[in-house]
């Protein structure tokens, strides 16, 4: 029971600290000023289109998936499903707000060039620290485990994420073009760099991890 329980907190830890990087991700995006990521492009695009709240439409996206994913993968779905859907902006707040507001740093674009970078890797390896846990994953990450499960594995898991992100930023740029906002607010050179090196970075880390 000593051991279970030592695994129990060891992949709990994992898990946290997984979601904490996604929260560095996703504020050294907003911190680079080069776009946004995939999802994040989409669910802009829409609810700018739909007039709507954005985090009320993201909300709205994320139980539509993770209903889908209830069936398709149930596996995926745990406690860092919640932790993930809860946390993750609060931390992104918190980073943003404590360079920003605290400490006021003044982001020039060398120290926006190397917030992207961060953003990059931290996307990575909070994805693959999470999965590794297999406590749960948030519902948009699932997308790509519910497509090379459905491929019977001819899509490996890395590509398959590809697909997804670019998918989802296409249908923002869409959106975002049809409501006659300007694209360039929520696609850059950072959406498109997510959109290509996720899925391999994600694996990448999980083959180092396991």
């Amino acid at each position: 029971m000593n051991v279970l329980y030592k695994r129990r907190v060891y992949r709990t830890a994992i898990m946290v600290l997984g979601i904490l990087c996604i929260g560095i991700c996703v504020g050294s995006y907003r911190l680079s000023g080069f776009g946004v990521d995939p999802f994040t492009c989409m669910n802009l695009g829409i609810s700018g289109f739909l007039k709507m709240q954005f985090g009320t439409w993201q909300m709205i996206v994320n139980a539509l998936i993770l209903i889908a994913v209830f069936f398709a993968a149930r596996h995926c779905i745990g406690a860092g499903t919640v932790v993930n859907m809860v946390c993750v902006g609060y931390g992104a707040d918190f980073i943003y707000w404590m360079v920003k507001d605290i400490l006021r740093v003044e982001m020039t674009l060398p120290l926006r060039i190397v917030a992207l970078l961060l953003g990059i890797f931290f996307a990575g390896l909070g994805v693959a620290l999470y999965m590794t846990a297999e406590m749960g994953i948030a519902p948009y990450d699932s997308v790509a485990v519910i497509i090379e499960k459905w491929t019977k594995g001819k899509l490996k898991f890395q590509y398959a994420r590809i697909l997804s992100d670019v998918v989802v930023a296409l249908i923002g740029v869409v959106f975002c073009a049809m409501a006659g906002n300007s694209i360039w607010d929520i696609l850059g050179i950072g959406t498109i760099m997510n959109a290509c090196l996720n899925g391999p970075l994600i694996q990448f880390f999980r083959r180092m991890l396991t």
